[in-house]
């Protein structure tokens, strides 16, 4: 038993192994890929395991939808039977044989049959639309970590320019302290800001790596790929007028695959209704058959026999439920239950998706708010390092102003940049919620 239970562990973990490589492309294995965001939303759709799951089930609704159609269609069975007979009177070993066809079709059923048939169609329409919504919901995450590591990338290159001007600053400030001109406490403050700067850049560096280990991740490539990312030439905040809040509700209550799929639980749960209803009404069946048979022992052929012994039989049957315990008035009415969830469902869904759509409306306006603001500010502060740059270029200014004039600027750059990034990422949130498709 105990080497029984290793055998199933081990067959579990290889069929685990197995379903993780297939859930990857094999042949992006070993290879460098840079990928814009279109082509990173693709690839997930095209591989996601959960947008897999999904299909799959999908592909089982259709079999029922199918299975649901072929109700309607009579079915046929084929039967045969031989039996061979010893006894000791004298009559020695006999043997017969007995064939046979038959088939069955339902007329009638209390309409159940027309029902399930609807009802299924429309859980293939539910299969697909819940792929929809997981295609979407991927999207937003891949679009989320594909602009937070264009973020990285223009932190990185902002931090580089500064370690670069303050790697002269700090050259000049060496050449002023050998000749005497400058005290050692203001050398030493530039090269602590120089270090400083460096763990900035070397940070924002390691930001990057985990950003792009994430969208890596959520992509399910396989690690050893070299992974990164298409950074378009421009990248700037938006500043077109906002599509009105109450129109892109509308729009996206009237077009998005959630709300059409709780729309259609409503409907499949009243077919439930309707076919529990079924059970109150009688139902009309016809069936079919032909037989034959033979057996030894007989002063005829087994050709006469099987021709004598040939009979046709052709039945109808009405079933009338008179007293079924509750069973039936118990079903219809846990389905008329099932219906009002549904219902539910449907408000608590329209409910949320408003709900979202407006917080993603005030969203794209704080982050159009902020991102005027830390214009203004990056503005000034880069005009007020510039002047103190120059000032320290000459000689003029004081390291510790110098230095405070830059910390400023840092931070507004810093503020700047996440702000454009948060402004951009709030619209194509908000724009793709009214059907507008990602894209940079």
């Amino acid at each position: 038993m105990l080497l029984l239970k290793k055998h199933i562990i081990l067959l579990i973990l290889l069929l685990l192994g197995c379903f993780n490589l297939y859930a990857q492309d094999s042949t992006l294995v070993g290879t460098n890929i840079q990928w814009d965001l279109v082509k990173c939303i693709d690839y997930a759709k095209r591989n996601n395991i959960q947008i897999n799951t999904l299909r799959l089930s999908q592909q089982t609704s259709q079999q029922e939808y199918l299975l649901a159609k072929a109700a309607r269609l009579p079915d046929l069975s084929g039967s045969a039977s031989q039996t061979g007979t010893h006894n000791d009177n004298g009559s020695g070993f006999n043997t017969s044989g007995s064939y046979g066809l038959s088939s069955s079709v339902t007329i009638y059923n209390g309409n159940y049959i027309n029902n399930n048939i609807l009802q299924k169609n429309l859980s293939v329409q539910s299969a697909n639309l819940s792929i929809i919504q997981q295609e979407n919901d991927i999207t937003l995450q891949i679009t989320q970590a594909y602009l937070a590591i264009l973020l990285d990338k223009e932190t990185i290159i902002y931090n580089t320019e500064l370690l670069n001007t303050t790697k002269a600053q700090v050259g000049l400030e060496q050449k002023r302290y050998n000749v005497g001109s400058v005290a050692r406490k203001d050398l030493i403050q530039l090269q602590a800001q120089q270090a400083t700067d460096q763990y900035s850049l070397v940070t924002s560096k390691n930001t990057e790596r985990g950003d792009l280990i994430t969208l890596k991740q959520l992509l399910l490539l396989p690690t050893d790929v070299r992974f990164d990312v298409v950074k378009p030439d421009t990248i700037s905040a938006p500043t077109d007028s906002v599509f009105a809040f109450r129109d892109a509700e509308q729009t996206a209550l009237k077009n998005r695959p959630e709300v059409k799929n709780s729309e259609l639980g409503v409907k499949i749960a009243q077919y439930d209704v309707d076919k529990a209803k079924a059970g109150y009404k009688p139902t009309l069946s016809a069936g079919a058959s032909l037989n034959s048979g033979y057996a030894t022992g007989q002063n005829t052929s087994f050709g006469s026999q099987i021709n004598n012994n040939f009979y046709q039989q052709l039945a109808v049957t009405l079933a009338i439920p008179i007293f079924t315990k509750r069973v039936v008035k118990t079903q219809v009415e846990e389905a008329k239950i099932a219906v009002k969830q549904a219902q539910l469902d449907l408000k608590d869904t329209r409910i949320t998706l408003s709900q979202t759509v407006e917080r993603s409306f005030i969203n794209v306006q704080n982050a159009r708010s902020q991102y005027d603001a830390a214009g203004e500010e990056y503005k000034y502060s880069k005009e007020s390092y510039r002047i103190a740059s120059e000032q320290l270029k000459v000689g003029v200014a004081n390291t510790v102003d110098f230095l405070l004039q830059k910390t400023l600027f840092v931070q507004a750059q810093q503020a700047f940049v996440q702000a454009k990034y948060n402004a951009l990422l709030t619209l194509k949130i908000y724009d793709f919620y009214r059907g507008v498709p990602i894209k940079l």
